[in-house]
C-alpha cells in the first residue's frame, strides 16, 4: 500500500460513564452511556468508514462502549486494548497513531476527554463547512465521533495534517 494512500483517524469518545465509588479506570457506562454507545456504532455504520483496526483503552468505559458500538458495524475490526490510550497526553497519542503499520487504511481510536478532543483538533489542519468550529464549542461530549481524512504514511501523522469530515453527537 502506498504511503499516499488516504487514510481516516476515526476518533470516538467513550459513552457517558457512571460516577461510582470505583476508581475511575474501572468506571462502568451509566445507563444514558449504555443507550448512546449503540447508536454511535449505527453512525459510524452508516457513514461508510469501516475500520481495520480499532485501538481502545483499556478503561471499562471504553471496552463497553466499544463493545456495543462495534455490534452494529458491518465487520469487526481487529481490536487492540492498549492501556497507554487511558490518559494519554496529546503527544502519547500521536505518537501512538505513528506506530500504526501503513497496511492500515481506517483507524479507529477509542479514548478520553481531553486527549481524543485535543487529538481531533490537532490533527485537523482543515474541515468541511463548519465542522471544526461546531466540534470545538462542543467540547466533544460523551460518544461524540470526529472522523479525520488525510494522506499518507502514520509515521507522518502530526499537527494539521488532515482535514475534519465528519462530527457527530448522540444529542444531534
Amino acid at each position: 500500500m502506498s504511503v499516499d494512500t488516504p487514510r481516516r483517524i476515526v476518533l470516538l469518545r467513550h459513552a457517558k460513564a457512571e460516577w461510582s465509588e470505583t476508581s475511575d479506570h474501572e468506571r462502568p457506562l451509566a445507563e444514558r452511556g449504555r443507550k448512546d454507545a449503540p447508536v454511535a456504532g449505527r453512525w459510524l455504520a452508516g457513514s461508510g468508514v469501516t475500520p481495520d483496526l480499532t485501538l481502545c483503552s483499556t478503561s471499562t468505559r471504553t471496552r463497553e462502549t466499544w463493545k456495543l458500538a462495534v455490534h452494529e458495524l458491518p465487520q469487526r475490526p481487529k481490536t487492540v486494548y492498549d492501556e497507554r490510550i487511558y490518559e494519554a497526553s496529546l503527544g502519547e497519542l500521536i505518537a501512538l497513531l505513528n506506530e500504526t503499520s501503513d497496511d492500515v487504511t481506517d483507524l479507529m481510536l477509542v479514548g478520553h476527554n481531553p486527549g481524543v478532543h485535543a487529538l481531533a483538533d490537532a490533527l485537523s489542519g482543515e474541515s468541511d463547512g463548519d465542522l471544526l468550529p461546531r466540534m470545538n464549542r462542543s467540547g466533544f461530549p460523551t460518544a461524540a465521533i470526529a472522523v479525520v481524512a488525510f494522506n499518507g504514511s502514520w509515521k507522518s501523522v502530526e499537527h494539521g495534517v488532515g482535514r475534519l469530515i465528519a462530527y457527530w453527537t448522540p444529542q444531534g
